[in-house]
């Protein structure tokens, strides 16, 4: 009977193991608004602190400017981010994907509270 039982109890076993379907795990980044404010602080704030522009003082980072620009939204934001504009450099090769992620989350977020 013992040898039946384990006849028939292993290979259920790993029937089981190996036929369960994984789930897929979410490696996908949980923006954090936070650490957005800081890359904005260290690498943006020179050029747009406060939402301003020194540079182009029509191109703000206040919610009107940003829907006039089409740039209201975190993938518009992000793709400037990454590859500059005008006199806006590049920050594609110095910052993160996860950190221009944040920024950019980080802006929208204080564009609508006029960056107060």
């Amino acid at each position: 009977m013992k040898i039946f039982f384990f006849g028939l109890f292993i290979p259920y076993i790993t029937v089981i193991l190996f036929c369960t379907p994984v789930q897929a795990v979410d490696t996908k980044h949980a923006v954090d608004i936070n650490h957005g404010e800081n890359v904005f602080t260290a690498n943006c704030s020179a050029c747009h602190a406060g939402g301003n522009n020194v540079i182009m003082p029509e191109k703000t980072l206040q919610k009107d400017a940003l829907s006039i620009n089409q740039m209201n939204s975190v993938g518009a934001i992000t793709y400037q981010v990454t590859n500059g504009k005008n006199a806006m450099p590049a920050f594609g090769g110095r910052l993160s994907d996860d950190d221009i992620e944040d920024v950019a989350s980080f802006v929208l977020s204080r564009s609508e509270k006029s960056w107060d």
